[in-house]
């Protein structure tokens, strides 16, 4: 779900014909090492934390859209190739231009007008991702602090424990001073509290599941989806779980050994694990509350519940660090955005640069604040960022390929040719169906209802 880094990009004017001249040996010959680079297990660590976010508590909500456990988890496996196999044709093409970045792998291959649409929507993506994380501050607190003041009745709660009243506090003390520095330091201690955090959910969720006292409704589950189109409801969340993509090149980038093959075994290891802990949640999730599960799973346990509280705080502590995160992806996208259109250099002085971040960090915090007061569950959100998520997953990967092989000098195209050039062409359109149908769906159903 989260994006990891995001550099600020440099405007490389190439040439067409030295543009032509790197695209056209996508594959180093011989593998290539980079001292004291990242390990193998790190890079899997890296890329599966990259996966597990906050879409999780949304899958069993998922499950239950598309008509059941089966359905879930078909639509899961089906997805993870197409998810998998944009991960290596990004590698593969990150070879090809010799860039370390997504946009910069997506701008160099596929032109700058490309370049430029990607980088804007991983901004917008990464500030519905922002809405998000404020949604669930205020869903988990008003459920911590409806336990501590459980002996109250419902018109006795007090102003401070309004939902409205904690998000803006929680942004205002802790969100806001993490999301102004230059740099964020603590992002090195947040990979390890998000995977901590999201593993013990998945434990609550399955270990509540499986004790002897639970009885799963089956008066509400659903054990088949109504239609066929009704499988689609799951699709965003479940790219918004696994999109990965835009934190992978650099990933790849940093490896000690980085060679295509041994990549796809790092993400397909990666893509497993993130499969178990979301399919674990899901399915137990909901055999647990069938339909009528929460679009947040953790709402649906009562307030008194002392492991899942202790999951709320582990999840609200993990939101509290990758807010800072997200917010320095977008902004680093928008600041290159900026300095490339305004022709100015990286290197200004200090004050400036001061002022303009300041400003920044403040309008992407007010905004995402009180878009999140108003909007009512985090599903509203997951189901109109989840399209955007896959265009990193699908589009993107598939335009790059395409790209790719166009440009390679051939008198005669080889049938692995043919193959990856439809094999671009299915994700693109793949892409493109799944962006549309959720698009549309969140705007005229979700968010107009």
């Amino acid at each position: 779900m989260s994006l990891g880094n995001v550099a600020i990009n440099a405007d490389y004017s190439w040439d067409a014909g030295e543009r032509a001249r790197l695209l056209q040996s996508p594959i180093v010959p011989e593998t290539r090492r980079l001292a004291g680079g990242t390990s193998a297990i790190g890079a899997v660590f890296i890329v599966v934390n990259a996966a597990l976010g906050a879409g999780l508590l949304n899958f069993p909500a998922a499950f239950s859209a598309a008509g059941g456990v089966t359905a879930g988890i078909v639509l899961q496996l089906v997805l993870l190739l197409f998810i998998i196999s944009g991960l290596v044709i990004l590698a593969y093409c990150a070879d090809a231009c010799s860039e370390r970045t997504y946009q910069e792998v997506v701008r160099g291959i596929c032109g700058r007008v490309t370049g430029v649409f990607c980088e804007i929507l991983i901004a917008v993506y990464t500030f519905g991702t922002c809405i998000a994380f404020f949604i669930i501050i205020g869903d988990q607190l008003e459920k911590l602090l409806g336990a501590m003041m459980h002996s109250l009745p419902d018109s006795n709660i007090p102003w401070y424990a309004d939902r409205k009243f904690t998000i803006t506090v929680t942004g205002l003390l802790f969100i806001l001073p993490l999301s102004l520095p230059r740099e964020i330091s603590v992002q090195k201690y947040a990979s390890s509290v998000s995977v901590l955090g999201t593993c013990y959910v998945t434990f609550i969720v399955i270990y509540r599941c499986v004790q002897p006292t639970s009885e799963p409704p089956s008066d509400s589950a659903i054990h088949s989806a109504s239609s066929w189109i009704a499988v689609f409801n799951a699709v965003p969340t479940i790219c918004f779980g696994y999109q990965c993509h835009v934190s992978s090149v650099p990933v790849y980038g940093s490896m000690q050994r980085q060679d295509i093959r041994h990549w796809m075994f790092i993400v397909t290891t990666a893509m497993f694990i993130a499969l178990c802990v979301y399919t674990g949640t899901g399915v137990c999730g909901y055999l647990l509350f069938g339909s009528g599960v929460n679009q947040d799973i953790l709402l649906s346990f009562p307030s008194d519940d002392i492991p899942v509280a202790v999951a709320r705080a582990f999840i609200i502590l993990c939101v509290l660090t990758s807010y800072p995160i997200l917010h320095y992806c977008g902004r680093a996208v928008l600041e290159g955005l900026w300095l490339r259109f305004t022709s100015q250099e990286a290197g200004e002085e200090p004050a400036r640069e001061r002022r303009r971040r300041i400003f920044q960090t403040m309008t992407w915090f007010v905004l995402t604040l009180l878009l999140a007061l108003f909007i009512p569950d985090i599903g509203r959100v997951i189901s109109l960022i989840g399209g955007l998520a896959a265009c990193f997953i699908f589009i993107f990967p598939g335009l790059c390929l395409i790209n790719l092989k166009l440009s390679e000098i051939q008198e005669q195209k080889s049938r692995s040719w043919w193959a990856l050039l439809v094999y671009g062409v299915t994700m693109v359109t793949i892409g493109a169906f799944i962006f549309g149908q959720t698009t549309t769906k969140a705007i005229f159903v979700d968010l107009m209802d």
